[in-house]
């Protein structure tokens, strides 16, 4: 139990940055007037392929595991 508490707060160091770096990329390819509310990037619908896709579901993936390692940290 004592070598989970000391590797905790260092996966989710590791888990935090990673979740940025994916959330950053996704953002990169947005037009930047859509992503400061202006631009109708937001009224059509588009399929997310490729490196997107990926991008998209890694967050996801590591929010989850981030979650997880969180409320363990509460309860540990």
């Amino acid at each position: 139990m004592e070598i989970i508490s000391n590797i905790l707060p260092w996966i989710q160091i590791i888990l935090s940055l990673v979740l940025i770096i994916a959330i950053i990329l996704q953002r990169s390819g947005a037009e930047m007037g859509g992503a400061l509310g202006g631009g109708d990037s937001g009224t059509t619908y588009h399929t997310r392929r490729g490196l997107e896709k990926f991008l998209f579901r890694l967050a996801i993936v590591v929010a989850v595991l981030f979650t997880i390692s969180s409320l363990m940290a509460i309860f540990l």
